[in-house]
């Protein structure tokens, strides 16, 4: 991976576009990471990106702004680079689009070539934003747990389970997600959901295991699937979704999701995003 992203506009000074440029996106490829993860042949994900800065111009010159969410399939051969995803979202700031829904199917088909498989759009302009919702992912947060913490590179020997109590149901949260870009070593801040069916998960462990993320470098995608694999080979929940949602960067935020099972999630703002 570290040879690929030689070649990404990540870390690296960029002349903004003046004109739309879909070359702009840089695709990455998921397999290299994935090799060191415990995965099943079938699961269930997706990456849904919310963008607060767009803009372009109508027919008569005269910008119009709105947000947009694309949500890319978990097993689509590539993710998209971050700043390139932003680089090429700017690239439009100057072209005449007809519509928002002209420009949903042409952002389609560029972000669909570039991450290998079909990616959903939709673009909202200003005025249908009336009702915007904002609240803390849904569970029981873990974070007032009384725990000693001595890691902060990933340890997932720290994962346990009761596997002698009842299997439960349950869905615990944290917002003391922090990883890293492994790129530019800035910080990635996010909350977490963990969604589960299984012997009860140690909360205590759980969240020395979160937070011994806080010196990992790699992109969001990645640590949430390494938090799923590790929850997975730990605790063998019989079902299992891992959900977080990352502070923006550049008028981005990225929310991936895995789930050892067909389901939905919402796409709801934290009072962090």
């Amino acid at each position: 991976m570290s040879d690929l992203l030689n070649n990404a506009p990540l870390g690296r000074d960029i002349t903004y576009p003046e004109r739309y440029d879909p070359e702009l996106l840089f695709a990455l490829p998921r397999a290299e990471n994935r090799k060191a993860l415990t995965l099943p042949a079938t699961w269930y994900g997706a990456d849904i990106w919310n963008a607060y800065e767009m803009s372009w111009l109508d027919s008569r010159g005269k910008p119009i702004v709105a947000v947009g969410t694309f949500i890319i399939p978990h097993d689509s051969p590539c993710l998209i680079e971050s700043k390139s995803f932003k680089l090429y979202l700017n690239s439009w700031n100057q072209e005449t689009v007809d519509s928002s829904r002209t420009l949903e199917q042409r952002m389609a088909n560029d972000l669909s070539q570039a991450a290998g498989a079909p990616v959903a759009v939709t673009i909202t302009e200003m005025d249908a934003l009336t009702n915007v919702a904002c609240r803390p992912m849904g569970g029981e947060n873990i974070d007032g747990q009384e725990v000693t913490i001595q890691h902060y590179t990933p340890e997932p020997n720290l994962l346990a389970c009761n596997a002698n109590a009842q299997v439960v149901s349950e869905t615990l949260t944290s917002d003391l997600l922090k990883s890293n870009c492994p790129v530019t070593g800035q910080p990635d801040w996010g909350s977490v959901q963990i969604q589960y069916r299984g012997h009860p998960i140690d909360r205590a462990a759980l969240l020395a295991y979160i937070v011994s993320m806080r010196r990992h470098t790699e992109f969001h995608e990645h640590c949430v699937e390494k938090i799923y694999s590790d929850i997975m080979r730990a605790c063998a929940p019989e079902q299992l979704l891992v959900y977080a949602r990352y502070t923006r960067r550049g008028g981005l935020d990225i929310n991936p999701w895995r789930s050892s099972h067909p389901t939905t999630v919402d796409n709801v703002r934290t009072p962090r995003q």
